[in-house]
């Protein structure tokens, strides 16, 4: 007698899948949009999104997101300091940190203004203003 057992997807494998389709789409939205500013806006809130999940895959293993002085780097090498990841991914979360589109690096606030956590590119400026592109504002 065989038994027909079906199998549903893990909340990880979900999330590894939305991280390869936010990459792709990062390298391949630029590329066929043509205005250029448009397009630097558009892998900036890609790149949000992708951290966003690597913070909330780190959050699953250690209960609780990076302080804001351990930073986005926490996503890459273990932390030291308060909270200690218990749990921490030995192989990290992302490869590497990405600078957004302007060729800066991603702001972190854990807590932060706008939610549990805030991930924001300063925009084309390059100073807080209302320009800013966050994760509270992806649309």
């Amino acid at each position: 007698m065989i038994k027909n057992v079906s199998k549903g997807f893990t909340l990880i494998e979900v999330m590894v899948v939305v991280v390869i389709l936010s990459i792709l789409a990062t390298f391949i939205v630029p590329k066929i949009m043509s205005k250029p500013e448009q397009a630097r806006i558009t892998q900036a809130r890609q790149n949000i999104r992708i951290l966003e999940t690597a913070l909330n895959l780190y959050k699953l293993d250690n209960f609780q997101y990076p302080s804001t002085d351990q930073g986005l780097e926490a996503l890459v090498s273990k932390p030291s300091g308060t909270p200690e990841p218990k749990n921490w991914n030995r192989d990290g979360y992302i490869e590497r940190l990405p600078k957004d589109a302007w060729g800066n690096e991603y702001q972190y606030l854990s807590p932060g203004t706008h939610g549990k956590i805030d991930i924001f590119s300063l925009g084309p400026d390059g100073i807080a203003s209302d320009d800013d592109i966050g994760n509270w504002n992806l649309e």
